[in-house]
């Protein structure tokens, strides 16, 4: 029997048409220049000219695509090669995709079938610029309201949206240094714009602001008035709006007319874009990162801000989950708080009442220094709310434990500030010490450290090796990736710690070791150490699991028994895979020890 490919299309136009108020669809052709030129050379049989049944563009979103390509048989919905472009549906839809993400992201949708009882439905995203589709979505239609939202929030738009994002970030420290504003003020104006950008009023009405003086006034006041709604106390306030004053006073800033304007605008276009898309990053903490680059001013404080990636990581080991009070003694920029955020607001599953208690009652944090501290609580007012929690001082104050202990946190998160050479420095351990007394009992703590607080067997380091075992449970230890810090321009080698609470380490009991060296993050110059080639989510993935089951992996995990006066980390106890071991292995490894030395002179 004859198959009929427009009872194919009945199904998808049916489908579509039912929005046509968010969208514009077009068959067989479209009116759009752009798209008509990219078309112009994409016949599926090699030459000249050729078009999917449908393209659709959305209204309010014009750099998305979406196009379908239909065959009446499902038999003939995709071939092994995806070479054979007449003759498939997803074949074919490749073919037309390959030519439009010259200029567009695009989602092509291939449907085979006469029925909507029997369609084959495949989807494939390929962002603009990329050589390759990837696979998306299930194997049905869906409203493209769904389409829109899993392209939005796909970890392929995430990462090009974050390119971007590292490469705005560059251009705009590069702007703020020729207008000669300070690098520890830079993240400052960033979260004070950001925060106005809230208030629809400031939106609507900062361009008519043609002085200078009374814009900078303006600016400022609006994140005060912000603030002051948001029902954040006084004390606070004075804090925040002290570290805010600046602008009011820099030279550029409020007696170059046109210079606030322009830098506003672009932090709107630019990084408000990215927050709306991306709710739960700290974008703060990466934008102090980029400015920390071109600064050492913080470098001797030992601050070390950790990236996101690691942050959700820990936030996940930590099993954090709505029910979760989460505790950073050592908040800095709130990259660990906003973790914890989304992996808590994702567990409420959309029950609003939960999410605002989240926010409210569920995110604790201490910073000791009052620049820092305005951005923790700048971040959580992006993030709306939490940052009614954010507490100024210093963690090892009693005044401060008691506050925190009476919101009885079950998960501590933290990277405290790093030793320096002086005497009387603070050690590591002792942060984490000070963390795990202000959890509740079984509560998990996740701490990244220098490598060094694991592997020391004498001194103080070993004296607070045994009081952790002494008083609380050493679950784990995790070998961190040998550059992982280098956009904070620190050379440290770090492992992260977990533990239990309050509960004595038991005799005999096997700590889980991890390698945990290679995340898929490599260098990229001007940009740092990227995930270039998608592969941390599934690295992710197999390091959470091999830590939850304990399991003893060749190269990369091990169990053992360990005291205090052991070196804490794989290295000491795990056994070589040897299969992955190559001359080109050693070669890259005498390189990477040649370049450490010359580095560090």
């Amino acid at each position: 029997m004859t198959k009929n490919e427009r009872k194919t299309e009945d199904i998808v136009r049916d489908l579509f048409k039912r929005f046509v108020e968010s969208i514009v669809i077009e068959e067989q052709s479209s009116d759009t220049p752009k798209i008509k030129k990219l078309l112009s050379t994409a016949s599926k049989g090699g030459f000249g000219r050729g078009s999917p049944e449908f393209i659709i563009q959305y209204k309010k979103n014009p750099d998305l695509l979406i196009i379908v390509e239909c065959k009446a048989d499902v038999a003939k919905h995709e071939s092994k090669d995806h070479l054979q472009y007449k003759d498939y549906a997803v074949d074919g839809a490749l073919l037309y995709s390959s030519y439009l993400a010259k200029e567009y992201d695009v989602l092509s949708i291939a449907v085979s079938g006469e029925s909507e009882r029997e369609i084959r439905v495949s989807h494939f995203l390929q962002l603009k610029g990329e050589k390759k589709a990837v696979e998306k979505f299930s194997n049905k239609l869906l409203s493209p309201d769904d389409y829109l939202q899993g392209y939005l929030k796909s970890p392929e738009k995430f990462r090009q949206d974050y390119d971007k994002l590292l490469s705005f970030s560059k251009d705009l420290n590069d702007k703020l240094h020729g207008y000669k504003i300070l690098e520890s003020d830079r993240s400052l104006l960033i979260s004070c714009i950001l925060i106005a950008l809230e208030s629809v009023a400031f939106q609507k009405s900062y361009k008519e602001y043609s002085k200078a003086e009374d814009l900078a006034k303006y600016l400022v006041d609006t994140v005060e008035m912000q603030f002051k709604n948001s029902g954040i106390q006084d004390q606070k306030l004075k804090i925040v709006k002290g570290r805010f004053e600046f602008i009011k006073t820099d030279t550029s800033l409020s007696t170059k007319d046109g210079v606030l304007r322009e830098i506003i605008s672009d932090i709107n276009d630019n990084i408000n874009t990215f927050i709306r898309t991306h709710e739960y990053f700290d974008v703060l903490g990466q934008l102090y990162i980029e400015f920390l680059r071109y600064a050492n001013s913080d470098k001797g404080l030992g601050i070390v801000l950790t990236p996101p990636h690691i942050t959700d990581f820990m936030a996940r080991l930590g099993e954090v989950n709505k029910g979760s009070v989460v505790y950073d003694s050592c908040t800095g920029t709130g990259g660990f708080l906003v973790s914890a955020m989304n992996l808590m607001v994702n567990d409420a599953k959309g029950d609003q009442t939960e999410i605002k208690h989240i926010k409210q009652n569920q995110l604790i944090g201490v910073e000791y220094q009052a620049h820092i501290f305005a951005l923790a609580c700048s971040n959580m007012f992006i993030h709306q709310d939490g940052k009614t929690n954010i507490l100024n001082g210093s963690c090892f104050d009693e005044e401060i434990i008691q506050k925190v202990k009476e919101k009885r946190p079950t998960v501590g998160l933290l990277n405290p500030p790093y030793k320096s050479d002086k005497k009387n420095d603070t050690e590591e351990l002792e942060f984490i010490l000070n963390n795990l007394e202000c959890l509740e009992q079984g509560g998990k703590t996740v701490a990244i450290v220098p490598m060094q607080a694991a592997l020391s067997q004498t001194g103080k380091i070993l004296e607070l090796k045994k009081k952790l075992l002494e008083q609380h449970t050493l679950e784990a230890v995790l070998s961190m990736p040998e550059e992982l810090f280098i956009n904070s321009k620190v050379a440290v080698v770090s492992c992260i710690m977990v533990f239990t609470a309050k509960r004595p380490h038991p005799s005999g009991k096997k700590t889980f070791f991890g390698h945990f060296k290679d995340d898929g993050f490599v260098k990229r110059k001007n940009r740092g150490r990227v995930d270039v080639y998608g592969r941390w989510d599934t690295i992710r993935e197999k390091w959470i699991r091999a830590y939850m089951n304990k399991e003893d992996l060749a190269g990369l995990s091990v169990n053992r028994v360990v005291k205090p006066e052991d070196e804490w980390c794989a290295e000491a106890y795990m056994e070589t895979d040897y299969s992955v071991i190559s001359d080109d292995s050693f070669i890259q490894e005498v390189k990477k020890y040649v370049a450490f030395k010359v580095q560090n002179l």
